[in-house]
């Protein structure tokens, strides 16, 4: 077979394998074969790795294995391209992805969640490696195409890829929680990293019956894409539309205090106050579980430290470093050992959240939504905004 020949044989397994899914729809489809993957991956990328993946993994470079970087590509699988904000350059992986080539079947889905109309003004926030940002312009032309990103370095490199591919979008250097006042107002908003708060800046940008769509995540754990109708007293509000998991927008990063800052010094348990539990917290593990205990928490993060006897303790913590608890998991029990400290009893904030979800049939992402009213806090529901998921703690 032809190099021209395999390079159209990956194209279409990958399409087909989206359509199957449902995630590239039919009116996508010819900006998918028109704007080429590879024309905005760069040389070395490390293929599959997330937010919240560890341990080693390799990189493929396409000078060196030109037929692994392709395979690469043309699969359904996020592309990381850079650690550490740029200041891990050496071959191997660093501590922190913080850009990427997102993965195509999320890349589509959130694409057609954000509908775009023949003729939509469109801020994408986070320019990447400027894919989206062309599959956009190829679809609503480059002049109705804001993006954004935070980045001088990948703002650069998209900037040169997407000349290359023949696209002029309005392309700036910027902070994105900010949005581009000068180009607004917005039909639409294609938001590209996970945010803890909706950007009153992006909302007040955005036409009333316009729409956003960005990842969204809570302070405990997991993440979906919401995508939210602005209202015309200037709020908004929508339903969640699938899981998600993206790198954290750079102006809402949180910075976890270590857990010896939490016993003062002193040895574990400190002066935790000793109980059990039947919830195992093999149960609270999954990403779905953790999003619904974020939607009812206020400020509680978790950290599994993991033993190698297949053990682990779940550290629980509070960001205002007041209240701390630990579970430890063992293998095979029906009880495990819970010590909490301070004026908050995480573990029992977490179980209340935990149970009140399983009650409720264990809803999936779904089945949530989000209102961000103009004058207050936003408020997560399930169903309809009627129904607020209730606080905890």
């Amino acid at each position: 077979m032809t190099e021209r020949a395999t390079t159209e044989a990956g194209h279409q397994g990958l399409a087909s394998r989206l359509m199957d899914t449902g995630a590239l729809t039919s009116d996508w489809l010819p900006a998918r074969r028109t704007v080429l993957r590879e024309s905005f991956v760069p040389d070395v990328i490390w293929p599959g790795v997330g937010p919240a993946d560890g341990g080693p993994v390799a990189n493929i470079d396409r000078q060196t294995d030109p037929e692994g970087w392709f395979r690469a590509v043309c699969s359904d699988t996020s592309l990381t391209t850079q650690w550490d904000d740029g200041n891990h350059p050496g071959p191997g992986r660093g501590k922190v992805p913080t850009c990427s080539n997102s993965q195509p079947s999320m890349v589509f889905s959130m694409l057609a969640a954000l509908d775009v109309q023949p003729d939509s003004k469109v801020l994408e926030v986070g320019t990447g490696t400027g894919w989206n940002a062309a599959l956009l312009s190829e679809r609503v032309g480059s002049e109705n195409v804001t993006t954004i990103e935070f980045d001088p370095e990948n703002a650069a490199t998209a900037r040169a890829r997407l000349d290359a591919a023949g696209y002029n979008p309005v392309a700036v250097v910027g902070d994105g929680s900010q949005g581009w006042p000068a180009c607004a107002p917005y039909d639409r908003v294609l938001i590209t990293a996970s945010l803890r708060e909706i950007p009153a800046d992006i909302i007040r940008q955005t036409r009333p019956g316009g729409i956003i769509v960005s990842p969204y995540a809570t302070a405990y754990g997991g993440e979906a894409v919401v995508r939210l109708t602005i209202e015309e007293d200037g709020g908004a509000s929508g339903p969640f539309v699938g899981s998600s998991a993206f790198m954290r927008l750079r102006q809402q990063r949180a910075y976890r205090t270590h857990v010896k800052e939490y016993l003062d010094g002193r040895p574990w348990p400190a002066d935790g106050r000793r109980t059990t539990t039947s919830l195992s917290p093999e149960a609270v593990a999954g990403w779905l579980p953790m999003f619904a205990i974020g939607l009812q928490t206020q400020g509680m993060f978790p950290y599994p430290e993991q033993y190698d006897d297949g053990s682990y303790t779940l550290w629980l913590r509070d960001t205002e470093v007041t209240s701390w608890a630990s579970v430890d998991f063992v293998p095979g029990a029906e009880e495990f050992e819970v010590y909490q400290s301070g004026p908050r009893e995480l573990w029992g904030e977490l179980r209340a959240a935990y149970t009140w979800w399983n009650g409720q049939g264990r809803p999936g992402f779904e089945r949530f939504g989000l209102t961000v009213h103009p004058d207050g806090a936003p408020w997560a529901w399930l169903g309809s905004p009627e129904h607020p998921v209730p606080a905890v703690g």
